[in-house]
């Protein structure tokens, strides 16, 4: 088992991100509503930069809303900048796709410090 620092608590605010490097590749983390979620860098659609893309949120509709389209998991699903394909942050679950999900890997906070473990 291998841990990266992702810096300081401090540098990475809720709603922000941070890629950094490691010997199995880039990972990106993010502060979402300050808890931290860890993901490779890379979409399993065609090896994009997934956590290069933008976060934002996606439009969901379901039987219970009359198949009316609602805009749902704001701050929380993030797109990859090369196709599109978008992923839950929180869970690494792909938007639309069930049987498609990418690792999370454990990250935690030591003495004001973020760390990810792999």
């Amino acid at each position: 088992m291998a841990e990266y620092s992702a810096g300081k608590l401090d540098e990475l605010p809720a709603g922000s991100r941070r890629i950094i490097k490691t010997d199995r590749g880039e990972i990106g983390v993010f502060n979402i509503n300050g808890r931290f979620y860890a993901l490779p860098n890379r979409c399993p659609h065609q090896g994009g930069p997934l956590c290069a893309g933008k976060v934002g949120g996606t439009l969901l509709a379901t039987a219970e809303s009359n198949w009316e389209p609602r805009w749902v998991q704001e701050g929380e699903v993030i797109a990859c900048p090369w196709h599109g394909m978008e992923f839950n942050i929180t869970t690494g679950q792909c938007v639309g796709r069930r049987r498609v999900r990418i690792r999370q890997f454990p990250v935690r906070v030591v003495d004001g410090e973020v760390w990810v473990i792999l």
